[in-house]
């Protein structure tokens, strides 16, 4: 059953944009590109340089992928850090200061990674010095997300939040298509040998300068008004562990659904721009530069249907596309892997984009769904809470789990069923969840105090 926020005659639903409502988006999505292009070179890195450079040699080419897609998921696990503790210090002092605090963390992180010396110099520290510099990624990217969302779907027009909240998401497949760009254009100008030895580290090091723009650029917005009226209702002394227990006693249900539509989604993401690289790398013998430029066109194509479904949730509501992608990712897998077996670029190609789009039905409405769950002063933390939990056990886990299924049984099928009993637990979660479209977040806040006063 679900039931529909309907706005009261004191609070009438906000139809137009605010003046300068354009800048702030620009602010949102210039500094998810940043973070978003850091996180995913890290990724793709991982899955065709870091097994090279920075473990000891076995003689099988898996385990050392394994290895680095290992220190990979630390970034996962610490991303629900970085969303509680963000989250917390944003509902208590504004999204825009932690965004700022955000963005310098990985970017500083991400250019340390580039001046790791390799195994061979140094030994054990090589991987260790590479796990610190990643959860530190990982925090930064956990509380990035859930206040470059809120920036835009806190000043959002009602009736087209769906839409506009969809801006910072397209950051991810541009962060993307921008490390696929830079790693490809190094991987075309220098020969193999020189781009695995230190190629790859300008890369990394070119984050500092997309880093300052995107610093730059958030310096020039606010804060939402309806985050500033209500600034003074939050409690300044409580701590984080307190914060939790208030958002989990006033809005479990959606806190739980939150986390469980998630998983096929943070999943099918990192089966497609992660696993699929050491699949068709190691598995298929596919070159470098044809897999970075099948992945850099899926990506672009990704963007476009990433703003289409967000249009798209306004219009039809923020379940029923929800739930078509989870009912479609359920699948995916089983039609992706005889694709990309065919050896045909092509096919491979309509493999990752068929994934992608997807991913898209999914990832566009979850920021004016999520944001519609939470009243503003618990906001950053309840979004955070719902959306990077579920990253340990799902987007972090993936890679690793499928390439030991891969190397355990040389078969695809085994990482299919996976995906589907993932994509299984998304549908039910979206099934439980409450329609939202259209919905005030000021009524949602007065409903809040009805219900609980000041003490929640």
């Amino acid at each position: 059953m679900t039931t529909q926020l309907s706005p009261t005659d004191e609070a009438a639903p906000r139809q137009q944009t605010p003046r300068g409502f354009h800048r702030i988006v620009a602010a949102s999505m210039a500094g998810t590109v940043a973070e978003w292009y850091e996180f995913f070179l890290y990724g793709m890195a991982a899955a065709l340089v870091f097994g090279d450079v920075f473990f000891k040699s076995t003689g099988n080419p898996l385990d050392g992928v394994i290895a680095a897609l290992l220190t990979y998921a630390i970034g996962f696990v610490a991303r629900p850090i970085g969303g509680i503790l963000f989250g917390h210090y944003g509902d208590k002092f504004g999204r825009k200061k932690l965004l700022q605090v955000s963005l310098l963390m990985i970017g500083v992180s991400t250019f340390l990674i580039g001046t790791i010396p390799s195994f061979d110099q140094i030994g054990y520290a090589a991987p260790a010095i590479l796990v610190l510099l990643r959860f530190a990624q990982g925090i930064a990217i956990g509380g990035e997300w859930g206040g470059a969302v809120l920036l835009v779907a806190e000043q959002s027009p009602d009736n087209r939040r769906g839409f506009w909240s969809s801006f910072p998401q397209v950051g991810a497949p541009l962060g993307n298509v921008l490390a696929t760009v830079v790693l490809l254009v190094l991987s075309f100008a220098l020969p193999e040998e020189a781009f695995l030895s230190w190629g790859w580290r300008l890369a990394f090091f070119f984050s500092a300068f997309i880093v300052l723009i995107g610093w730059f650029i958030r310096t020039k917005v606010e804060d939402s008004p309806i985050f500033r009226e209500i600034s003074h209702e939050q409690p300044q002394a409580e701590n984080t562990w307190k914060a939790i227990k208030r958002v989990f006693r006033a809005r479990p249900r959606e806190v739980l659904t939150a986390m469980g539509a998630r998983v096929i989604e943070n999943i099918l993401y990192y089966m497609v721009v992660t696993f699929s690289l050491t699949y068709l790398s190691v598995h298929l013998k596919v070159d470098t530069s044809t897999i970075l430029t099948l992945m850099l066109l899926s990506h672009i194509v990704h963007a476009g249907m990433i703003l289409l479904f967000g249009w798209m949730s306004d219009k039809v509501g923020r379940r029923p596309v929800y739930l078509v992608g989870a009912m479609l990712a359920t699948g995916y897998c089983f039609v992706a892997f005889p694709l990309m077996d065919s050896g045909s670029n092509a096919l491979i190609l309509c493999a990752i984009t068929i994934g992608l789009i997807i991913h898209a039905i999914m990832y566009a409405p979850q920021p004016a769904m999520m944001a519609e769950m939470f009243p503003t002063h618990m906001r950053y933390i309840g979004v955070s809470l719902g959306a990077q939990v579920t990253a340990i056990f799902a987007g972090s886990l993936a890679p690793v789990i499928s390439t030991m299924l891969l190397r355990a049984y040389g078969s695809w099928v085994p990482i299919a069923v996976y995906v589907a009993i993932a994509g299984l637990i998304s549908i039910v979660a979206v099934l439980f969840m409450r329609e939202t479209k259209g919905s005030s977040l000021t009524v949602l806040d007065d409903e809040h105090r009805a219900r609980f006063g000041t003490s929640l």
